[in-house]
């Protein structure tokens, strides 16, 4: 005696995935052939094919990501600037200590 088909929630995305494939290449008499064989509707089979085929349409950059992005980048160029500023003041600060300290306080 055979296994019942499966139902519609039993199949895996990997088993969803592999039926997709594998009824790619067929036409449709043998994708209705297929269908009945594991117990599947020919449209149960064209809209995973969609959903497969959509799975990484959520991936798409949306524009405020962009925006975002740009405004990250933007900040973290002011802020290598300002600690390039900041690095550059504190060495003349330093040589200020030691011109006082080699010739006396004349600027003081």
């Amino acid at each position: 005696m055979s296994k019942p088909p499966k139902t519609n929630t039993a199949w895996s995305s990997a088993e969803k995935f592999a039926v997709v494939l594998e009824t790619a290449a067929l036409n449709e008499a043998e994708r209705a052939e297929y269908a009945r064989r594991k117990g599947l509707y020919v449209e149960q089979i064209a809209t995973w094919t969609v959903v497969c085929r959509d799975a990484n349409g959520a991936l798409v950059e949306r524009p405020e990501n962009r925006a975002d992005k740009k405004r990250i980048h933007d900040l973290e160029r002011a802020l290598n600037r300002k600690e390039k500023a900041l690095a550059e003041a504190a060495a003349l600060l330093v040589l200020r200590k030691k011109a006082q300290a080699i010739w006396g306080d004349e600027d003081a």
